[in-house]
């Protein structure tokens, strides 16, 4: 059968045509325009000479268009990775190169940052040698969605770049048994319905964000896409949109539960967190504010979809906790030697299942580093590949988990995982700069990490080095703190030395 998903929406329009399904702030489409619009887009790629399996990089502000575009090239087999907005021209071609993507769909913001010079309005299609092609603007129609072939659980369907402990962001391999195994699992624990409204507010570029599509219209709800910067952005979703799902990070969610008008939204019936520990103080203050309202408390990875969470009713008595695993999800923990560990002990986390991604595209090194054979003993009997999260966890006597801490490198700022070396590498083409270190410290504020940067020598213009990274790095990887030293300390064997300035 084909992609769930896809499926959903042909069968929606055809049974609820003028029910609402995608809007944003310039207005709503129902099943029926919606069905419409992705066969005008799926029309307009196979004029650009698109094929299955072909990768294209979508760098666009989120709106409806935008969607449209990824779930045309779902409906179509072509591989869709979705870029976030703010990220730099230079990002953006790393990311093309390293999927092999045949080219690059922008809108007209992101257009004139590829070519400074361009003027136009509307979509655009750049190839690789850098050709700038105007595309006609998606027709406003009804249609029923084209045949689609058959689909299979292995098949790669989209890429997700995500920043891994060292390098440049990784593109994860997602297959189409991901998105309809997951979209399901999280649909049916969420209690998802054609009643619902779900606020897609986090990035399209973000694998939770894009679940938000997933899930909302596989159960035929209406899906509001909107962009946050302050609290009182969320207003238009929540208190005019009545949004009654809401998923979030902890930095989008704790300065939210601070907002007195938080208790007015009149639909809000469930509200999830991902991407990051949420404080303690701030799921009491959500419970107080919002006492009927579902609070779900999950942990995932890019690379394995989701894999856990804390039922609702559980939240009151342990706040700290990231539950459960999913059904059909293996989870294990394991010590440093790989070992399976039993309940009550503390360790990586480990995940198996349909979930899992199938690695890395064109990082052979990088995928057998995080996707392993599973550990002796493991629940599930199967050749598949397990993902080792890198995330340290503490499983009770019950099964349940909460949350210790990285075992690697990586730096994680407001949900977003960056790699150090990604803005080590930056720093170090920066005039003056000679060495750089970029380290996460713990901001007890937001439930995530500061970016600190310490650079060398002490001489360095720390101005002209932050418009250098204003330039080249998006918002999300600006830092917090910039230090500047004669020289950064070094370890016996002349390697720089993170120890002693974490330590420090």
């Amino acid at each position: 059968m084909p992609l769930d998903l896809i499926s959903a929406i042909d069968r929606h329009a055809d049974a609820r045509p003028d029910a609402r399904a995608l809007g944003d702030r310039r207005g709503w489409l129902d099943f029926a325009a919606l069905a419409g619009r992705i066969t005008a887009a799926r029309d307009r790629l196979d004029a650009l000479g698109l094929t299955a399996g072909d990768r294209v990089v979508v760098w666009a502000g989120k709106e409806v268009d935008t969607a449209v575009w990824l779930l045309a090239m779902l409906a179509a087999d072509i591989v869709p990775a979705p870029a976030h907005p703010a990220l730099r021209p230079e990002q953006i071609e790393h990311q093309c190169r390293q999927c092999e993507a045949r080219g690059l769909l922008l809108d007209a913001p992101r257009a004139r940052q590829w070519q400074p010079r361009h003027e136009g309005d509307g979509w655009h299609w750049a190839s690789l040698d850098g050709h700038l092609e105007p595309l006609t603007p998606l027709a406003e129609r009804t249609a029923a969605l084209p045949v689609r072939g058959a689909s299979h659980p292995d098949r790669l369907a989209m890429l997700f770049f995500t920043s891994g402990s060292t390098g440049w962001p990784k593109g994860v391999m997602v297959s189409e048994g991901n998105l309809d195994t997951g979209g399901r699992i999280v649909a049916d624990y969420l209690g998802l319905s054609e009643t619902d409204v779900v606020a897609a507010i986090l990035p399209l570029a973000f694998d939770y964000g894009f679940s938000q599509l997933i899930t909302g219209l596989l159960r035929g709800a209406a899906v509001y896409l909107d962009d946050y910067l302050l609290p009182a952005d969320l207003k238009r979703p929540l208190l005019r949109e009545e949004a009654t799902v809401l998923a979030g990070t902890p930095g989008l969610l704790i300065p939210l539960a601070k907002q007195p008008w938080l208790a007015e939204a009149p639909a809000l019936r469930v509200v999830t967190n991902s991407g990051g520990h949420l404080p303690v103080d701030t799921v009491r203050r959500l419970r107080e504010t919002r006492p009927a309202t579902q609070l779900y408390l999950m942990y995932g990875l890019t690379e394995g979809f989701r894999a856990t969470f804390l039922p609702p009713g559980e939240v009151d008595d342990h706040p700290d906790s990231i539950g459960y695993p999913l059904p059909e999800t293996p989870i294990g923990l394991v010590d440093a030697d790989g070992r399976l560990l039993g309940p009550d002990a503390s360790g990586e986390l480990v995940q198996g299942g349909p979930l899992v991604a199938l690695g890395y595209i064109n990082d052979a090194a990088a995928t057998a580093r995080r996707f392993r054979p599973a550990p002796p003993g493991w629940p599930e009997a199967s050749n598949r590949p397990v993902v080792f999260s890198g995330d340290r966890v503490h499983m009770d006597a019950s099964g349940r988990m909460t949350f210790v801490g990285r075992i690697d490198e990586q730096i994680k700022v407001a949900g977003f995982r960056i790699s150090p070396e990604e803005i080590e590498s930056v720093a170090l083409d920066a005039p003056q700069v000679a060495e750089a270190i970029a380290l996460g410290r713990p901001d007890p504020g937001s439930g995530n990490q500061r970016l600190v940067l310490h650079v060398a020598p002490v001489s360095v213009n720390t101005d002209a080095l932050r418009q250098h990274l204003r330039r080249h790095l998006a918002p999300y990887q600006q830092p917090a703190e910039i230090h500047r030293h004669e020289h950064l300390p070094r370890s016996d064997n002349g390697k720089l030395d993170r120890r002693q300035l974490r330590e420090a």
